[in-house]
């Protein structure tokens, strides 16, 4: 039986740049849609089959909410040796994400230790790590997220077509212009 990895999905932001331009209140909880914007994340994660965890803290940065959700979803049995599929990490604010990218990077996964989908040579998210990424996901710490642990294996780039990889809500602006992709504009 394969194991999958963990959906990972970052929670816990401080959304200053999105409170800086005019939002009020988490971004996360803005309408959208009909939804707020963590729902519809939400959503295409369930949609995916993957299991998840929200890691929703509200740590000092993002390698601190990494390593929490890492620790938080590695048993105590898997420390010592029991299979395990691995982590996505997902920010929260993705709102257009589709299951298909996420099970389209998990099996990617299950022959690498890193992978990166590509949009139109943007990289996106989620980038998925191998069970062997652990213990460096382990170590984050700060604002800098997984780029270290990405840096020191080999990340395998997988191209998607798919913009909800690379299309976050950081700003009001950001946020009128998926709601605009949503309705097809």
């Amino acid at each position: 039986m394969t194991v999958m990895p963990i959906v990972i999905i970052l929670a816990g932001g401080r959304g200053a740049r999105f409170l800086a331009s005019g939002g009020y209140g988490s971004k996360l909880q803005a309408p959208l849609a009909g939804k707020t914007v963590l729902q519809h994340t939400l959503d295409a994660v369930k949609a995916s089959g993957l299991p998840w965890h929200l890691e929703d803290g509200g740590r000092p940065g993002m390698g601190d909410s990494i390593a929490a959700a890492v620790r938080a979803t590695w048993s105590a049995a898997s420390r010592f040796g029991a299979e395990r599929g691995g982590w996505l990490i997902l920010p929260a604010d993705l709102p257009l994400i589709r299951a298909g990218i996420l099970r389209a990077v998990a099996t990617a996964l299950l022959d690498h230790e890193v992978v990166v989908p590509i949009y139109h040579g943007q990289r996106g998210h989620p980038v998925g790590f191998s069970a062997r990424c652990g213990q460096a996901l382990l170590d984050l710490g700060g604002d800098h997220g997984a780029a270290p642990v990405i840096q020191a294996y080999a990340a395998m780039e997988i191209v998607v077509n798919d913009v909800g990889c690379v299309t976050d809500i950081d700003t009001i602006d950001d946020l009128k212009v998926v709601e605009q992709l949503m309705n097809g504009a």
